[in-house]
């Protein structure tokens, strides 16, 4: 199939405009324009985004949104409006430096089975340390918690480049995903009803049932800000991750597997929430009960996925507790995982 562009990077932007004129600026000077375009999608900005783009970046194409969809719905209504063979997904707070495209677009063209992949995701204040929301690759444990090559719950390791080599893994980070136009829109790109948050990992898990394959290839690097929508303490990031995650469950497991994951996932959720009680985060944990009432209201709209394969044939798949290695064993770094 011939595509009028090769890639289209696409930032979703919803009252952003501070990290607009910051970082937009280092993705205009590094992204070759030989093989790439960049788009704004505003998700109904109220502040004065569109303005400073036409000001200050009048070569930037913008894609106008009625409404904040959040970050599933938003980018599926916006590419909907853009033609290339890859979509290059990259979050407002990202700083791109020199030579982070290319890596990127090279391993795609070398292997067709590669339906996504991601660059190292490093924090923007401290460069070396890899950040919170990707890492060097995502993976998931047995109990579906998500965690990654360099960081496992909220131990984050520094960048030592002890992960740069190429390996296929589960997932990886929303805030900068290449996909596969024809995949994406095949699979009818994120679901919706995440709204924000491990939207990407439904979707990589879809692309993984179907055979094919997610990689992090660390040559590439960029810097993440995180948590510029929603903060890492804010109790609606806490709802959202832990009813997305029964989200995941729910949809992407056989049957046989779903009902052992979730009845586990209960009582672990439980002793979550105590311990946010103990810890004086009420909101937070209030959050997490809330998570399960609204994922019960809402399982009947799930999109069920027409081919679940058993988790453990997948890459990226760990057989073991997450939780009880770290809490329990004290297990902090990737690399001491067996």
């Amino acid at each position: 199939m011939n595509y009028p562009q090769q890639i289209a990077i696409a930032i979703l932007n919803w009252n952003g405009v501070e990290f607009l004129k910051k970082f937009l600026p280092s993705v205009i000077k590094n992204s070759d324009e030989k093989i790439s375009n960049i788009y704004i999608i505003d998700n109904g900005s109220t502040d004065n985004s569109i303005t400073v783009l036409q000001e200050h970046f009048p070569t930037i194409k913008i894609i106008l949104l009625d409404k904040n969809y959040g970050f599933a719905e938003g980018y599926n209504r916006g590419l909907k409006k853009i033609e290339a063979k890859y979509y290059l997904l990259l979050n407002s707070d990202v700083e791109v430096p020199e030579n982070w495209l290319k890596p990127l677009y090279e391993l795609m063209e070398s292997d067709e089975n590669i339906a996504v992949c991601g660059p190292k995701l490093l924090d923007f204040e401290k460069r070396d340390t890899f950040e919170y929301s990707g890492a060097v690759g995502g993976f998931i444990d047995k109990y579906a918690y998500p965690f990654c090559r360099g960081r496992i719950f909220g131990n984050i390791e520094k960048d030592n480049q002890q992960y740069d080599s190429p390996l296929e893994c589960f997932w990886v980070g929303g805030a900068a995903f290449l996909i596969r136009s024809e995949l994406y829109n095949l699979l009818g790109g994120f679901d919706e009803i995440f709204f924000a948050h491990q939207e990407e990992i439904d979707l990589c898990w879809r692309l993984k049932n179907l055979g094919y394959k997610i990689i992090c290839e660390p040559k590439s690097i960029v810097y993440h800000v995180g948590g510029g929508t929603l903060n890492k303490t804010n109790p609606h990031k806490t709802f959202l991750n832990f009813r997305n995650n029964l989200f995941l469950i729910y949809k992407n497991l056989p049957k046989f597997q779903r009902r052992k994951v979730l009845f586990a996932r209960f009582y672990l959720d439980i002793i979550a929430a105590l311990q946010m009680i103990f810890q004086g985060h009420f909101k937070d944990a209030k959050a997490v009960v809330k998570s399960y009432f609204d994922f019960w209201k809402q399982k009947k709209n799930l999109k069920y996925f027409n081919r679940k394969l058993n988790i453990k044939y997948h890459r990226g798949y760990y057989k073991k507790s997450i939780v009880f290695l770290n809490f329990i064993k004290k297990v902090n770094k990737f690399s001491e995982l067996t």
